[in-house]
């Protein structure tokens, strides 16, 4: 006789949301248990949060629909994943089902969205958060205990090390412009007061770390050189583990890659690295197996087991895991290219031109921009390293700043502009940010439909703008910039501390926006995800960064990626089931046969 799975019932209460002194209490009050009697939900206006008990819980999921604020969230899980519960913050928080396995000699990749359990699983395996297997307070496991639920897997032999052999742990953190906050000092006396492997020289070198660079202090450095910066700290320190969470952010394509060499540099026969990268094409290139996460944002994730790179990924963007028969996204995300316009569509469009011009800033760099043309419902993609020019462009067409020479003025445009670097300044909620600054389209149903509901700003509106995260705060950017009307939209990096899910999702927002509302969208990314998905055609940077450079005239994206990945000395090939570009490894049989047919770029499936 077949019987039911048991499912096992989870509560979220979210913290951030969660205002019992500022609601009704339309949960405890609406919910059938406690108008049995029983304190299913306890919550009295001087609680800070609710509390609801799993184990009463009838997951009826009426006070979900009754809370105002939207703070709870009522899940049904399986019965298998009940007994693999690693870890949990607490009653109605965030729980993580198993752990990724690290091998020594190997470089292990985690991907997944964000919220899902990655920078838990990091800190559980760097040692500084103790996995108590789903019972915390005065009932969490002594290690004993947890040796004991790991026995037989990898992991025990992992947990025993850290123990017996005392395995020091060091952490690339994820948000690295708050490096300056805790850390002071010039950046070539702090790499040799860490220098312990004697590597300090080679890791520069790699890492295009200048004399420039290490003779100035931290708070001076840019995004990009943060970052660097913050890799090169980890590198040249001896560890057991090395953890890197998102090493690529600010970085450009070379930069990238020349991360991932300084990082495989570390791998040693009895040496963990773990890498959480959100650019796909960086990690393929970069990790010798791949853990998945998937689950409910804030509510619990799930670890898969260990699968080979190319599998995992495709796994992850598929949605569903095969080994378990679990389907956890209801459509896979695919990067196939769109057509792109003929020449003749292109004739048919209404185009208009910027002029030739020339730029200088300050006496070492100087960029000369070629004249080009743009059409309506067109995405011009910006490729180039750092230090080339883009953001010096942008701001030409922007108007913020003025060109020394050329044939003509630039022509007065209506632009909306989102820069590279987001400050939160606006002291108040989401919500009265975009009724401040773009009421007329907050209000327009349109609008709502293709971009604030895809970007899940709903979720946030009554969040405090100064409490938000890095993703949270480039998707309300990303709705402002598009809620101004304009002729032209400039968007400098829309893919930073967004998740690949988020990063695919604003993509097609940004796409069907444009296309849409026949605008034109400059825009500057070095994700190649993101990048070829987005462009229609394609301006390429040239020359000496910071010193002399040329931004070619808009050109088609295969001669354009192939100029550009030509530069680079890298070729590119796209997965036959998902079309997601692929980064060849260096002096591999393909990288080889690419080059010397000219192929850097392949466009066709």
């Amino acid at each position: 006789m077949a019987t039911k799975d048991k499912l096992t019932r989870i509560a979220i209460v979210s913290a951030d949301k969660c205002r019992p002194n500022r609601c009704r209490q339309e949960c405890k009050k609406s919910c059938p248990v406690v108008r049995m009697g029983k304190l299913c939900i306890e919550v009295t206006p001087s609680d800070t949060v609710a509390r609801i008990s799993e184990s009463l819980c009838i997951g009826c999921g009426i006070c979900v629909k009754k809370c105002p604020f939207n703070a709870i969230n009522i899940i049904n899980l399986p019965s298998n994943l009940s007994r693999d519960t690693t870890h949990r913050y607490g009653e109605n928080s965030f729980k993580l089902h198993r752990l990724p396995t690290p091998r020594p000699g190997q470089v292990l990749g985690l991907v997944g969205t964000n919220g899902i359990g990655k920078s838990t699983a990091l800190n559980i395996l760097s040692g500084k958060l103790k996995p108590n297997l789903g019972r915390y307070g005065s009932d969490a496991p002594e290690w004993s205990e947890i040796l004991k639920y790991f026995k037989g897997s990898e992991l025990h032999n992992f947990f025993t090390r850290i123990l017996e052999d005392h395995m020091k742990s060091v952490m690339k953190i994820q948000y690295v412009d708050q490096i300056p906050r805790v850390v002071s000092g010039v950046v070539s006396t702090l790499l040799d007061s860490n220098n312990e492997r004697d590597n300090k020289h080679s890791v520069c070198d790699v890492l295009d770390l200048s004399e420039n660079i290490c003779g100035r202090n931290v708070c001076d450095l840019s995004g990009g050189e943060l970052q660097r910066f913050a890799i090169a700290m980890v590198c040249v320190q001896r560890a057991d583990i090395y953890l890197f969470d998102e090493p690529s952010s600010y970085l450009d394509v070379k930069q990238r890659l020349k991360a991932a060499e300084a990082i495989r540099e570390l791998i040693r026969a009895d040496k963990y690295v773990v890498v959480v990268e959100h650019d796909l094409s960086v990690l393929d290139y970069l990790s010798d197996y791949i853990c998945c996460l998937y689950g409910i944002p804030g509510a619990y994730g799930v670890v898969t087991l260990p699968i080979s790179v190319r599998k995992g990924i495709n796994i992850f963007l598929d949605g569903y895991y095969p080994t378990e028969n679990l389907r956890f996204r209801d459509s896979a995300l695919t990067f196939k290219v769109s057509e792109t316009a003929t020449d003749i569509d292109m004739k048919r469009l209404r185009a208009h031109e910027y002029p030739s011009m020339v730029k200088q800033l300050g006496p070492a760099f100087e960029l000369t921009v070629q004249s080009g043309t743009y059409t309506h419902s067109e995405i011009i993609v910006l490729l180039g390293e750092n230090g080339t020019g883009k953001t010096t462009f942008i701001r030409l067409l922007a108007g913020q700043l003025t060109p020394d020479g050329g044939q003509s003025v630039v022509p007065v445009l209506n632009i909306s502009y989102k820069p590279q670097k987001i400050s939160p300044v606006f002291k108040g909620t989401v919500s009265k940010l975009l009724f401040d600054k773009i009421r007329d389209a907050v209000i327009d149903p349109q609008f709502q439909a293709e971009v604030v509901k895809p970007l899940q700003i709903e979720n946030i509106l009554d969040q405090e703008v100064m409490n938000l995260s890095g993703g949270e705060l480039q998707r309300v950017a990303l709705v402002l910039c598009l809620g101004k009307p304009a002729d032209v939209y400039l968007i400098d990096e829309p893919s930073a501390y967004l998740d690949c899910e988020q990063r695919l999702v604003a993509s097609k927002v940004i796409k069907r926006f444009l296309l849409h509302a026949k605008k034109t969208g400059f825009i500057v990314e070095h994700d190649f995800l993101m990048a070829t998905y987005l462009a229609d055609r394609v301006i390429v940077f040239e020359g000496q960064p910071s010193v002399k450079t040329v931004a070619t005239s808009p050109q088609t994206l295969l001669s354009g990626m192939n100029k550009f990945l030509k530069q680079l000395s890298i070729t590119l090939r796209r997965d036959a089931t998902n079309f997601r570009p692929r980064i060849n490894k260096l002096n591999s049989i393909k990288d080889i046969e690419q080059k010397n047919s000219g192929n850097y770029f392949f466009l066709e499936d």
